[in-house]
């Protein structure tokens, strides 16, 4: 979430109940609603690494409220996060590792673990068929960021099937 808060003071400045607004408007239904808890957390230790600042504003009818700025230094670290290439595939996959270690053990077959897999991954896709059907139509942002994790889990039950058919 540090990542996400600088970007959204990157385009201005902002209070913590502003911050999860914004997250909340710019990915909708698909991401989950932060805590502003968390935000405020998450701000604090941003202001304690130097990254953002912190300025009291005066309020008539209410108490003071901090809005957060963008330092040169956080500004320095989200350019730096935007320019590195995100992770790609994962060699070292925690149920591959289960898939050829648990049968060698004797405390499961492959194709109980295959098919436990597979119905959690279809489950997944369930929900979020139903996520994708409450989102807003116009809502590209959303619909993309649930059509990608969509699109993952259909190549994971892809890969689940050739698994079975190389393992089994």
């Amino acid at each position: 979430m540090r990542l996400h808060l600088l970007a959204l003071l990157a385009k201005e400045p902002a209070h913590g109940y502003e911050l999860k607004q914004a997250l909340e408007q710019t990915f909708g239904n698909a991401y989950p609603s932060p805590n502003i808890g968390q935000i405020y957390v998450t701000l604090s230790r941003l202001e304690k690494d130097g990254l953002v600042r912190a300025v009291d504003v005066e309020q008539s009818n209410r108490p003071n409220k901090k809005v957060y700025y963008l330092t040169v230094k956080g500004r320095d670290v989200l350019t730096e996060w935007v320019d590195e290439p995100t992770e790609g595939p994962r060699v070292r996959d925690e149920f591959f590792m289960k898939l050829v270690l648990a049968p060698l053990t004797g405390i499961a077959d492959r194709m109980a673990l295959i098919n436990r897999q597979r119905r959690h991954y279809l489950s997944l896709m369930a929900d979020l068929n139903d996520l994708m059907s409450r989102t807003e139509p116009g809502d590209r942002v959303a619909s993309l960021l649930i059509e990608g994790a969509m699109l993952h889990l259909q190549a994971d039950l892809d890969w689940l099937q050739r698994c079975q058919e190389d393992l089994v």
